[in-house]
């Protein structure tokens, strides 16, 4: 199954979660699935987030979707998220 690998900067993480966590059913509509959310041991507003993904073509449509920046505005995110699309090399 192939995986998204998210990593992104926020203002505060407690303000961010409650976006993330709301934001459940978008994902699971376009087929994403949530497998890890962590923090930077060094810097714990930087975030790191695993999804594995149903179809990797719908996870990149998500990605670019409008309605994402503006969550991720709101939820007071301070750089442009890097994003990996990866499949299981096994």
């Amino acid at each position: 199954m192939p995986f998204v690998l998210v990593r992104h900067k926020v203002r505060d993480f407690a303000a961010w979660k409650p976006f993330f966590d709301a934001d459940v059913e978008a994902r699971k509509e376009t087929g994403l699935h949530t497998k890890l959310v962590l923090r930077s041991a060094d810097d714990p507003q930087e975030i790191f987030l695993l999804f594995e993904t149903d179809d990797l073509g719908k996870a990149r449509e998500f990605a670019q979707a409008p309605q994402l920046a503006e969550v991720m505005q709101k939820a007071g995110v301070l750089d442009r998220p890097d994003m990996y699309f990866l499949e299981n090399a096994e």
